[in-house]
């Protein structure tokens, strides 16, 4: 048993792959839509979440007396790029629904890339650098997928000249890990959904574009902080508590020139939260690795990037349930989204809890 982090970092290369190769064996894969066989009688399906690349819900019954939990997992948003949409429930008697954004709702898809088309145009102009901060899991693949439109698709170049492919500003992914899971991604292009896939086979691939680079060293990243402007840097982790972005914004956050562009959820307490609150005010700072760091660089707010589905999406999807619950039970939001959530499916009959 590996008791601390020293205790991994001083195993050899075998020892590190014979750990996997168990952690392999224990694995089990399951299919989608397929119902399966546990002990004493209870079944358990899987289906499509929608929140990342293999994300699922789970129904859960049970026979004699039969009885059944729907655990709805994080829910994606509709129309998310590469992924498929939620896939409608199974009727359960009790329904366990995530409520991450019970209180919120995004913006559409359309209107999503205008903003981050016209944020990019207005803020390369200048000739500074945009920084956005993003999860490696999920984010940075949709970024990179909706980049790859503005710079490709002829129906965005006019909008927002500074981003066509010709004029060479450079987007650099600065994420080893958000890097990996690319990868895995552009390999699944079997489980994309179909606007993806017809990209794909039309020989434009959605994760793909000209003046793109993968930043995997540590050295680097040290390089890339010295390089100038233009260019856009997405980089770990998502609310800037800790990864490359820390140094990226350390760096950058007192020149004017610069940009932020938050694109997911900020919890309170986090450096991006901060950044949020206190960017544009004077004397506004954050404190990051224990230093503190003014903020003079404009700070920008994209609704719609989450991969949580909102208000609407989680209403929508317990009205797809074939009969209503006997109960809802919301978790996984903070106290003021369970509440906002749970007054609405109430207004509409529903037994929450």
């Amino acid at each position: 048993m590996l008791n601390n982090a020293m205790d991994f970092m001083s195993l050899n290369g075998r020892q590190i792959i014979q750990i996997e190769n168990s952690i392999d064996d224990l694995s089990w894969g399951f299919e989608y839509n397929q119902r399966f066989d546990l002990r004493k009688g209870l079944k358990f399906k899987l289906f499509p979440a929608g929140h990342i690349l293999g994300s699922c819900s789970v129904h859960l019954r049970v026979e004699d007396p039969t009885w059944s939990v729907l655990f709805s997992g994080d829910l994606g948003a509709k129309d998310t790029p590469i992924l498929l949409d939620p896939q409608n429930p199974e009727p359960a008697d009790l329904a366990v629904l995530e409520s991450t954004y019970g209180d919120r709702l995004h913006d559409d898809r359309v209107h999503r890339i205008q903003r981050l088309g016209r944020v990019l145009n207005r803020a390369l102009a200048d000739g500074g650098k945009v920084f956005i901060p993003a999860f490696a899991l999920g984010r940075t693949q949709e970024l990179l997928y909706e980049m790859d439109r503005l710079v490709s698709d002829r129906k965005w170049q006019g909008a927002f000249p500074v981003l066509d492919q010709d004029a060479a500003i450079p987007v650099f992914v600065d994420t080893p890990l958000g890097l990996d899971i690319t990868k895995i991604y552009a390999g699944l292009s079997e489980f994309w959904d179909r606007e993806a896939g017809e990209l794909y086979r039309n020989g434009d691939h959605p994760l793909e574009f000209k003046n793109l680079y993968g930043v995997e060293h540590y050295r680097d990243h040290r390089e890339l902080m010295r390089i100038p402007g233009p260019a856009v840097i997405i980089a770990g982790s998502g609310m800037c508590t800790g990864g490359r972005i820390v140094n990226h914004l350390k760096a950058g956050l007192t020149a004017p020139q610069n940009d932020v562009c938050f694109v997911g959820y900020q919890a309170d307490g986090t450096p991006g939260s901060d950044i949020q609150r206190y960017g544009g005010k004077p004397g506004g700072y954050v404190v990051l690795d224990r230093e503190k760091v003014e903020i003079k660089a404009k700070i920008h707010v994209l609704t719609g990037y989450s991969a949580h589905a909102d208000q609407n999406g989680l209403v929508e999807w317990v009205q797809s349930i074939p009969q209503k619950p006997v109960s809802i039970k919301l978790v996984h939001g903070e106290a003021k989204a369970r509440r906002a959530l749970a007054r609405i499916l109430r207004d509409k009959g529903y037994d929450v809890s």
